[in-house]
């Protein structure tokens, strides 16, 4: 079945000229999950939880608009964030975690990204993340297209703090994690950073149809013998809802130009020696409150 599918993929992209005029836009439901329970929630009522889950509405469910031609695409939040959900410190950090506008050139493999963090606006330009996909037999329907699931694995990047999570949650990790809060709670120097983690890789699943021969996708993601219309990466799950093709006025696709050059890494590395200092003026704080100062 598999190689039914994948002719298909080659006689579109063969078309050449034709893949090339294709431009459009698709838009994309975002919805990121959260344990509650794993962060801490253990003993609050559903209606506490509930309403915490209402607070971080706005960072959990977005909507995405991608604007794309035959080798370039804008990939941007429709609707503007809400300035007060986001709050300070560790807050300010979840709010800093998503990028904002995201350009990419299949053809040079240029991801170009905005991304503001701590109230310093940087310009990350580097590749396209060269993922490995491994395309599947498995196909669908969304909507009126036809999708195949590619699946990859992926590095999680220092700066997603999307998917952190907190440690040792079951069996003895469970129990170290334990006795770590009762030596913690024996110290004036808590760090709430000491249970969190990110995983170092995640796999990411893709369903792309190839009735749109462009290998564009959502996010930093593309690569693909087809539009992608549903993404899912470890919480978070990008739905496509609805694609307009080869509209009259297709808004212009352009690399954003503001903010600080940097590359990938060298945004990475801004981030973790903020992080450090945020932990640092942490201990600080708590060892001269514990000093009665």
């Amino acid at each position: 079945m598999i190689k039914k599918y994948l002719l298909i993929c080659s006689a579109l992209l063969s078309l050449g000229l034709q893949a090339q005029n294709f431009s459009g836009q698709a838009f994309y439901q975002s919805k990121t999950t959260v344990d509650m329970d794993n962060f801490g929630g253990e003993g609050m009522s559903e209606d506490m939880k509930k309403q915490i889950m209402a607070r971080m509405k706005s960072f959990l469910e977005k909507t995405y608009v991608l604007t794309f031609n035959g080798s370039e695409s804008l990939y941007e939040e429709e609707a503007s964030l809400d300035l007060e959900t986001q709050g300070r410190g560790w807050g300010m950090m979840m709010a800093s975690a998503a990028p904002g506008i995201q350009y990419k050139n299949l053809d040079q493999s240029a991801l170009v990204q905005t991304h503001d963090f701590f109230g310093k606006s940087f310009l990350i330009k580097d590749e396209i993340p060269a993922l490995e996909w491994e395309v599947t037999n498995e196909t669908k329907m969304i909507g009126a297209y036809m999708a195949i699931k590619a699946r990859a694995v992926k590095q999680v990047k220092a700066n997603d703090f999307s998917m952190m999570r907190r440690r040792g949650r079951r069996g003895q990790d469970a129990e170290k994690n334990q006795d770590n809060q009762k030596q913690q709670s024996d110290s004036t120097k808590t760090d709430p950073m000491d249970e969190i983690e990110l995983p170092k890789t995640i796999e990411v699943t893709a369903w792309f149809t190839p009735q749109i021969p462009l290998g564009h996708g959502p996010a930093e993601y593309a690569g693909l013998p087809g539009l992608i219309l549903e993404l899912n990466a470890d919480r978070t799950t990008l739905l496509c809802s609805k694609i307009v093709m080869n509209p009259k006025d297709l808004p212009a696709i352009e690399a954003p130009d503001k903010g600080t050059v940097v590359t990938q890494d060298e945004f990475e590395t801004i981030v973790k020696e903020k992080t450090q200092e945020m932990r640092d003026n942490w201990r600080n704080r708590s060892g001269r409150r514990g000093r009665g100062e």
